[in-house]
């Protein structure tokens, strides 16, 4: 971006680009159970799973549970890693998605030490991603705060998440970046420009259904957003009281979100973000996102 402000025209672009994109929906393929739209797996996060169990053991849980996938975090250690995503595909639940986070050392940050530690800490998650036989590679792309202005954290990022889209390539994973709490990306519009301008297959929208519900409602990010969605979150969340809960006992409008994932045909995991359990809360936990799919 050549200054700090959003353009009116390209705002207008990307506000005609969602609407179209809800209107061009004529022909979408056929899913669960003979209804059109969206193809819907169900995935969680490794962590989610019971810390005493041998990762084979962990794995055969998740499957017995009704999982497909699996979303991982990266190893510095690339056959172990290997291991571990064999491991994953041989019961049936495939490592999708790795979760590198981006906290730590964001690419919004003025000091060039910091930027060198994320771009180290993005290549190793991009390398294990790919022996792990993972897809994508989640990633937080700035944080506004007070010593780091808006404009600056968007002008950053960009530049230096380019320079990881040729290692991307190379490996065959994406760069998915998420919507979270870091007062950056607050908007539909503003995401789905951000993506566009890196004009690279190699970098998508990671979208958190829960993260929005304050400041916005999922239907219609993911209406906005449309194909840019490479992977998805899901949390619930409650107004009142200011509370993460378990997936539809929040506000979330699942209904609506449904049916924007049936028009956008988004094909992918529905990993679920929350605490892990046992296998009673973790067999619930995968009717709960059954239901969402049956809406």
């Amino acid at each position: 971006m050549k200054d700090q402000t959003i353009k009116r025209r390209s705002f207008l672009k990307y506000a005609a680009t969602a609407a179209i994109g809800t209107g061009l929906l004529a022909c979408p393929a056929t899913t669960q159970a003979g209804r059109k739209g969206a193809k819907l797996r169900k995935a969680l996060q490794i962590g989610m799973l019971p810390q005493g169990l041998s990762d084979k053991a962990k794995f055969e849980l998740a499957g017995k549970c009704g999982f497909e996938g699996i979303e991982g975090r990266p190893m510095s250690d690339l056959k172990a890693a290997e291991k571990l995503g064999k491991l994953a595909k041989d019961a049936g639940v495939p490592i999708h998605s790795i979760v590198y986070g981006g906290w730590g050392a964001p690419f919004s940050d003025p000091n060039p030490k910091v930027i060198e530690k994320g771009l180290a800490g993005m290549e190793t998650a991009l390398r294990s991603a790919k022996a792990q036989g993972a897809e994508t590679v989640l990633l937080v792309p700035a944080i506004v705060n007070e010593n780091v202005g808006y404009g600056d954290a968007y002008k950053r990022s960009q530049e230096h998440i380019r320079k990881l889209l040729p290692l991307a390539g190379q490996l065959g994973v994406v760069i998915a970046v998420e919507n979270v709490w870091n007062n950056f990306l607050l908007s539909p519009l503003e995401f789905a420009r951000y993506v566009d301008e890196f004009d690279s297959p190699w970098l998508k929208a990671y979208f958190d259904v829960g993260n929005v519900i304050i400041y916005g409602y999922a239907q219609d990010w993911i209406r906005t957003l449309g194909k840019r969605i490479v992977k998805i979150h899901l949390k619930d969340f409650k107004r009142e009281g200011y509370e993460w809960t378990n997936l539809r006992d929040g506000d979330v409008n699942w209904k609506q979100v449904r049916r924007a994932l049936d028009e956008i045909e988004y094909n992918g995991f529905l990993t679920t973000e929350l605490g892990g359990g046992d296998e009673a809360y973790l067999k619930d936990l995968s009717k709960r996102i059954d239901k969402i799919i049956a809406m």
